[in-house]
């Protein structure tokens, strides 16, 4: 049974930077499939998708938001996932979660595509 557990959120101030984990733990099952995907919820606003890492390919995708501006990779042992972001602005304050599922490359955008889902981490940028 494939778990995700974000953390690493917190208060930031704009152009600072935070790099939130993801940790996957499956058990026995190494994870050769299946893509972790990050997703936010700003306030007043509807969950949205950040990006994605695919374990087969290790291919990344990203939203509009986010490409040029986050990054998103996994450690050797792949039980970590990470979301890399830099030069943080107002906007970007959101709880950020991650999630696991096996989406075809063309749904990696679709919540629906992913199964597992972790509580979230907080995101807060404001000086």
């Amino acid at each position: 049974q494939v778990r995700v557990e974000e953390s690493g959120g917190g208060l930031v101030q704009p152009g600072g930077s935070l790099r939130l984990s993801c940790a996957v733990s499956a058990g026995s099952t190494v994870l050769d499939n299946g893509a972790i995907g990050w997703f936010r919820l700003a306030p007043g606003q509807e969950r949205e998708v950040v990006g994605c890492i695919s374990f087969a390919d290790i291919m990344t995708y990203y939203a509009d938001s986010a490409k040029g501006r986050f990054t998103i990779f996994r450690d050797n042992t792949k039980s970590t996932v990470y979301l890399q972001m830099p030069s943080l602005k107002d906007e970007d304050t959101a709880i950020y979660y991650c999630a696991y599922g096996d989406p075809p490359p063309s749904t990696w955008r679709h919540e629906d595509e992913y199964t597992v889902w972790g509580q979230g981490t907080q995101v807060a940028v404001t000086s």
